[in-house]
């Protein structure tokens, strides 16, 4: 293992859990109220890392500022507080990255934007609370990332300076908070991603093309 790395932190929806199933399902039940057709999770699933705002952006066509959208956005979040767990799992190549820190020692967190009010009911159900050593929320810290602060929230709860700890996340704002917090980052190629620029352009220390590609970095067989 790289030494100097002795803590790896995970962003949480698209990097170490696939939410999407659950985040696309409340908003095709927004659209079912509405008589619309669903839409395909394959068009759903670039936006879910934009959370509410994307979420009921690409399925009924509202944004910040338009007319009814708070409460468009908040039908959507009691109606994804109310079936959280049913499709959402820790993607399967990441329990075993998971599995293999665990075995040899090596502590992880979760730094997520998503608020604890979902965060640690999620943690929870899936059993990631038990193991990680610090979760850090949307609303832990006055700020949120691109901001470094959750990030260094993380860090400081695992004492363990930032320059000894990685950041795993899968989208650009991910990279920009490690980057900020003086941590390395390395881009999730399998998550959610956006719509932005490409994973390329993000300015990673390593575009990870697989789960198995961090235990590489980090020289754990």
């Amino acid at each position: 293992m790289i030494a100097a790395h002795r803590l790896v932190l995970f962003d949480l929806d698209g990097t170490l859990i696939d939410s999407a199933p659950d985040l696309a399902g409340a908003a095709n039940a927004m659209r079912e109220a509405r008589g619309l057709a669903p839409m395909p999770l394959d068009v759903l699933r670039p936006m879910v890392g934009a959370g509410a705002r994307g979420m009921v952006g690409l399925a009924l066509g509202v944004g910040p500022g338009d007319p009814g959208y708070e409460a468009l956005r908040g039908e959507f979040l009691e109606r994804y507080e109310a079936a959280m767990l049913v499709h959402t799992a820790v993607f399967a190549p990441m329990e075993a990255v998971l599995d293999r820190l665990d075995a040899v020692g090596v502590r992880w967190g979760i730094v997520t934007n998503k608020a604890a009010r979902y965060t640690l009911p999620i943690a929870s159900g899936l059993g990631l609370d038990r193991r990680a050593a610090a979760i850090v929320c949307g609303d832990t810290t006055p700020h949120s990332k691109p901001h470094p602060a959750p990030l260094l929230e993380a860090a400081r709860r695992a004492a363990i300076e930032p320059a000894q700890c990685a950041y795993v996340g899968d989208d650009l704002r991910d990279v920009l908070a490690g980057r900020a917090a003086g941590m390395a980052t390395l881009a999730a190629a399998w998550g959610y991603l956006g719509l932005g620029e490409a994973i390329e352009q993000w300015g990673a220390d390593l575009v990870l093309t697989e789960p198995a590609a961090l235990l590489h970095w980090l020289q754990l067989p």
